[in-house]
């Protein structure tokens, strides 16, 4: 699945809010895979961390923290 799965997950979890309290509670981008792999996709926390680096910071930050800045953890490096 790849780049193209991870594209999908962060649109699913904009839009799935169990997801998205899934994704608040975890502390790390591999964390974030785990949680993924659990609901079906299948990527690496690389091709993760490549495609939140791609993202504006405020699109991440309506993934984890809607209306607050994003969390230092997940924020593109």
């Amino acid at each position: 699945m790849s780049q193209a799965g991870v594209t999908e997950f962060l649109a699913d979890a904009k839009k799935d809010q169990e997801l998205k309290q899934k994704l608040k509670a975890a502390t790390d981008t591999h964390e974030w895979v785990k949680i993924a792999q659990d609901s079906g996709y299948n990527f690496t926390a690389e091709e993760l961390q490549t495609e939140l680096n791609s993202l504006p910071e405020e699109e991440v930050a309506q993934i984890v923290n809607p209306g607050v800045a994003p969390r230092q953890h997940i924020e593109p490096q």
